[in-house]
């Protein structure tokens, strides 16, 4: 019972597991709440790990990587297709484990936070988001997100 693939749905609290061994034959459907993500990963021998990019994929993909999995993160749209059932956690986890194996028409690009995000460093300061700072609240919490 060697997991090779892992498709991982991420939510707020509870993130969905959907796991298959060489012969795409599921071995994992597994419901983990936020805390035990990063000790699942840690006991699970290195394999390929799909997410579909969102706020905080970034952060998990970085995370996830350190003991040694292959992350891949793709586009929420590229995995619709492979939903069989209903549109459920599990569904969502179990399709992006067979989408992840799919050749992505354009990769995205992890996004690191050893520099910073320059972009974002600029708007702030040029648009003087102090002043303005119950209303952008929302704003830069969804771009931190990404960075833990």
């Amino acid at each position: 019972m060697q997991i090779t693939i892992v498709g991982l749905d991420i939510a707020k609290r509870v993130f969905q597991l959907h796991g298959v061994d060489a012969a795409g034959k599921t071995v994992l459907r597994r419901k983990l709440q936020r805390a035990e993500v990063l000790a699942f990963f840690k006991a699970l021998s290195p394999c390929l790990v799909g997410i579909e990019a969102c706020g905080t994929a970034h952060y998990w993909a970085r995370e996830i990587r350190e003991p040694g999995h292959e992350v891949r993160l793709m586009p929420p749209s590229y995995g619709a297709p492979y939903v069989k059932r209903g549109k459920t956690d599990a569904a969502d986890a179990a399709a992006i484990c067979e989408a992840v194996t799919r050749p992505l028409p354009v990769p995205i690009t992890r996004a690191g936070c050893d520099r910073g995000d320059p972009a974002f460093a600029k708007q702030t300061h040029s648009r003087g988001w102090l002043a303005q700072e119950p209303a952008r609240t929302p704003a830069r919490t969804a771009r931190l997100g990404g960075t833990g």
